[in-house]
């Protein structure tokens, strides 16, 4: 009996990664042999899976169990393959999001989707991080699903901070002025413009100190000049960062610093940084489309329209009233334990176990 993943891309600095290596652990932990079996990965994951091409013969007893989250080459391997598949599904972000400004990452969407539907009619079992990426594999004709959320430890604080990050931030903050933060793809469909739009606003109105940190790296080569461009034109240059990449001591550095993490995607399967967020204490204000609603609950601002004094004068009531953030801090904590690792480790097991007949 074994379960090897199919994943089209293994990335060290990526939560499907992460998850993806996780699970293969908890398999092998659980007695069920697994492997990892990649189209491309970054340098670090090498040795960590094996390429698709060293996939070999159909294997008595081997379940094939697919990551999905875009378009890719492995899909074809996966569809010549005989044995059973399983699917995993992160969501793929609709195309006329990407479109305008990434056309062959849409490109890569667009097919993501078609593979998907391709799919339904030979999967025994797919597996949902989020109800509404479950809704969207319903609506694909997926016969049986089930949600759990990502296998991540995104409930406890991370590694030791960085320290010369860390010295810089607090520097920063001896000056006075909000800390506002998002973390995540630097992406038209992650809408960051729109937070950028937000601070002008609440340096306007509430704070002219406010500071925006965006940490994550950038979608493709078009839409970070034009994000730059826009933030020079409203004079926030000294007031918005744009980190990139940054490993996990930075970016627990970034998250300490943090006074409200802030989201004002188009677009979310799940949206990890935002659980991250609760489990460093900080409290959410996003827009409330797609899965953000499902994710935040009751322990956030939730919010109908991103326009940006309304979208300001949340975070400022989150900033200036100390009972509502005790209350959103209390509410987090209830809320962290549906996203535990070792609770999400153990469903998904379970669910493998028996759709597999282990």
């Amino acid at each position: 009996m074994r379960v090897d993943q199919v994943i089209p891309s293994l990335a060290s600095r990526d939560a499907i990664g992460v998850h993806t290596v996780n699970l293969t652990h908890s398999l092998r932990a659980a007695g069920i042999e697994s492997d990892i079996y990649y189209g491309t990965c970054t340098p670090d994951m090498a040795e960590i899976g094996r390429p698709i091409g060293a996939i070999g013969r159909r294997a008595q007893g081997r379940f094939l169990l697919y990551q999905a989250s875009i378009g890719s080459p492995v899909f074809d391997t996966l569809m010549t393959r005989e044995e059973p598949v399983f699917v995993n599904y992160h969501n793929i972000t609709p195309t006329e999001l990407l479109a305008p400004w990434e056309p062959a990452v849409a490109y890569e969407t667009s097919l993501g989707r078609a593979q998907l539907a391709r799919l339904a009619a030979r999967v025994a079992l797919a597996v949902a991080d989020s109800h509404y990426n479950e809704l969207e594999l319903v609506e694909a004709g997926y016969a049986r699903t089930a949600v759990v959320p990502l296998l991540i430890d995104m409930v406890r604080a991370g590694p030791s901070p960085d320290g010369a990050t860390v010295r810089r931030l607090d520097e920063a903050k001896a000056g006075g002025g909000t800390d506002l933060l998002f973390v995540g793809k630097v992406s038209p469909h992650k809408a960051p413009h729109d937070l950028v739009k937000m601070l002008s606003v609440y340096r306007r109105v509430y704070d002219p100190a406010a500071r925006l940190r965006l940490v994550g790296s950038p979608l493709g080569e078009r839409y970070g000049p034009a994000l730059a461009a826009f933030i020079r034109e409203l004079g926030l240059d000294d007031a918005v960062e744009i980190t990139g990449s940054v490993d996990s001591s930075v970016l627990e550095a970034y998250f300490r610093a943090a006074d409200v993490f802030v989201c004002a995607s188009e677009h979310e399967g799940f949206c990890v940084p935002i659980v991250e967020a609760m489990g460093h204490g900080v409290p959410v204000v996003a827009y409330g489309v797609t899965a953000v609603p499902e994710t935040v609950g009751d322990s956030g601002l939730v919010l109908s329209t991103k326009d940006p004094l309304r979208f300001a004068t949340a975070v400022h009531r989150v900033v200036d009233d100390a009972d509502l953030r005790e209350r959103l801090a209390a509410a987090a904590l209830r809320r962290l334990d549906r996203f535990s690792l070792p609770r999400s480790t153990s469903r998904f097991v379970d669910l493998l176990k028996s759709a597999t007949g282990a």
